[in-house]
C-alpha cells in the first residue's frame, strides 16, 4: 500500500467511478486490498447492470456482533462543472485534497484501509464486516440488491453499522427517505381545430400537480423529530413532465414524475396512498384515465440513541449532540439486514457533489485514527 493516506485517496480518485460508469476496477482494487490481508472477500455483480458489483469483506468469528464499516463507491457526475483541475486526479491545495469523490466518499474508502492495515484479523475477536456499495448516487441501488440478496440467504449483519458520508465527524442517527413516483395520463388525440373533440391529457396532467401541491401543503402540517430534522415534515417535487406530440394536436399521454421524502419511521407508501386516493376522487368517471406507480423507494433511516457505537463514536465525534442526515444512504437498506446505522465521516457534505470537491488533509488522517479505534473496540 501506498505510504501515505493521501496517495490512497488519489489512487481511489482515479477510478472515475461515475453511477453511468462501471466501477469494476475500483471494486476489485479494493478486493483484492481485502484478500491481501486475509478477508473472506465476496462480489455480488448485478447480472443486468454491466461493471456493477458489491463487494462484502468479512474477518473475525462469522456472526458475532462485530462491526459493519460500509461506504458507495460511485460518484456523481462531473460535466458541466467549473473545476480548477482534473476532478478524477488529486491535487493538495492549502491542507485540502481536491477531487470528485474525495469527500462524498473515497476518503472513508482510503482511511478505513488504512485503518485495517494496523489491525491483523487474527486479533479481531468479532466479526468486523466492510460492505463497498455501487450506484449509492442514483437511489442506493447496489445496497438494495445486497440486503435483497443476503435477506434471502437470511443472513444477517452485526447490528453496529458505520456509514462513513461526510459528516465533519458529527454522528447522525435518522434520515428521510426518497420515493419516486411516476403518473401516467391518458386523454384521447384530436385535431387541434377540434378540440372538443379531443380530452387532453396535459390539462388533467395539470390538476395532478395541483393535487400534488396541495397535499405537499397538508404535510408540512404533519411534522415529526422537530428536534433533529431541518425540515420535519415530507418534502414534495414535481421534478418531471412530459407531454404533447405537436402544437396543432390535443395530447393523448402525459407523464409527470414527483419525488417526496417520507420521514424516518414512516411507512415509504402512506403518502402515494393519500395521493393516489386523492387522484380517485378527483377523476373517477371522468374521460382522462390517470395512473401511478412507484419507481423507486429509497428507504428513510430510523436508529434509537443510545446504542453501543454511539457510545463509542461519542469520544471522536465534533459535537456531544445527535443529529439528523438530510440527504439519503444505504442504512436505509442495511437496517433491513440487522443493522442500526449511525452515519459518521470526514469532509464535509456541503461541497459534495459541486466542483473543486474536496476533503482537509487533517479530517482524513484523524478519520485513520478514529477508525482503528473503533475497529478494536467492537472487534478486538
Amino acid at each position: 500500500m501506498e505510504r501515505t493516506v493521501g496517495a490512497t485517496l488519489s489512487r481511489l480518485v482515479g477510478h472515475p467511478t461515475v453511477s453511468n460508469r462501471p466501477l469494476t476496477a475500483l471494486a476489485e482494487d479494493l478486493a483484492h486490498a481485502h484478500e491481501a490481508w486475509g478477508f473472506r472477500v465476496e462480489r455480488f455483480a448485478a447480472s443486468d447492470l454491466e461493471g456493477k458489483v458489491n463487494v462484502v469483506a468479512s474477518a473475525g468469528p462469522p456472526g458475532t456482533e462485530g462491526l459493519v464499516l460500509t461506504g458507495h463507491m460511485d460518484v456523481v457526475p462531473t460535466e458541466g462543472q467549473p473545476w480548477s483541475s482534473d476532478p478524477f486526479t488529486v491535487v493538495e491545495r492549502d491542507g485540502r485534497l481536491y477531487g470528485r469523490g474525495t469527500a462524498d466518499m473515497k476518503g472513508f474508502l482510503a482511511a478505513t484501509l488504512h485503518a485495517l492495515a494496523r489491525i491483523r484479523p487474527s486479533e479481531l475477536r468479532r466479526e468486523l464486516v466492510l460492505v463497498w456499495t455501487h450506484d449509492e448516487e442514483v437511489g442506493c441501488l447496489g445496497s438494495a440488491r445486497l440486503a435483497e440478496a443476503l435477506g434471502a440467504a437470511q443472513r444477517k449483519l452485526p447490528s453496529a453499522c458505520l456509514v462513513g458520508e461526510p459528516t465533519d465527524f458529527r454522528i447522525l442517527r435518522m434520515h428521510p427517505g426518497h420515493v419516486g413516483v411516476e403518473i401516467v395520463v391518458t386523454g384521447r388525440a384530436a385535431h387541434s381545430s377540434r378540440p372538443d373533440l379531443g380530452v387532453s391529457a396535459i390539462e388533467a396532467a395539470a390538476e395532478v400537480v395541483g393535487i400534488v401541491k396541495r397535499l405537499a401543503a397538508d404535510l408540512v402540517h404533519e411534522p415529526a423529530h422537530e428536534d433533529l430534522l431541518e425540515r420535519p415534515w415530507v418534502a414534495v417535487n414535481v421534478g418531471r413532465i412530459e407531454g404533447g406530440a405537436a402544437i396543432n394536436i390535443v395530447p393523448d399521454r402525459c407523464v409527470v414524475q414527483i419525488g417526496y421524502r417520507p420521514l424516518p419511521g414512516a411507512p415509504a407508501r402512506e403518502v402515494f396512498d393519500r395521493l393516489v386516493e386523492r387522484i380517485h376522487e378527483r377523476f373517477a368517471g371522468e374521460p382522462a384515465r390517470v395512473e401511478a406507480r412507484i419507481l423507486r423507494i429509497t428507504p428513510s433511516m430510523l436508529t434509537p440513541e443510545g446504542t453501543p457505537l454511539q457510545g463509542i463514536l461519542a469520544a471522536h465525534a465534533a459535537s456531544d449532540h445527535l443529529g439528523a442526515a438530510t440527504f439519503a444512504t444505504d442504512g436505509g437498506n442495511l437496517e433491513k439486514l440487522g443493522c442500526r446505522p449511525l452515519v459518521f465521516g470526514p469532509g464535509s457534505i456541503e461541497v459534495a457533489h459541486q466542483a473543486d470537491e474536496y476533503v482537509p488533509l487533517d479530517q482524513l488522517h484523524r478519520a485513520v485514527d478514529v477508525i482503528e479505534s473503533v475497529v478494536r473496540a467492537r472487534c478486538g
